[in-house]
């Protein structure tokens, strides 16, 4: 049984948010949440949030034991982009694109 915690629209890239999903993938829940406290990257914050709510959701909703989870897949996909535009010299104007991503956790028990 898989516990998921998905996050979406979360307002940074989906290539900086998958550095960090690559720490913890694998990785056992106490050990992931470690890993994350001290990274000191922008989406560390984000994916530890919802390492904490997939956890919960397993506890919850599954009865599974916490001891025993370790984060099967950690995802960051695409989300919608924000088209802005800068002016710059002689009336042009330059693309700006913020992009979004969505951050999804899935944690499972080991089995022993």
């Amino acid at each position: 049984m898989e516990a998921v915690a998905r996050s979406r629209y979360v307002r940074i890239s989906p290539q900086k948010l998958r550095l960090v999903c690559a720490l913890v993938a694998g990785k056992k829940v106490d050990q992931a949440l470690s890993i994350l406290e001290f990274t000191p990257k922008k989406g560390a914050k984000i994916v530890s949030k919802v390492l904490l709510a997939a956890i919960a959701n397993a506890r919850d909703q599954q009865n599974l034991d916490e001891d025993k989870l370790f984060v099967k897949r950690a995802l960051a996909d695409t989300g919608a982009t924000w088209k802005r535009s800068m002016q710059r010299a002689h009336m042009h104007a330059t693309p700006i694109l913020k992009r979004t991503s969505h951050l999804t956790v899935i944690v499972d028990e080991q089995a022993s």
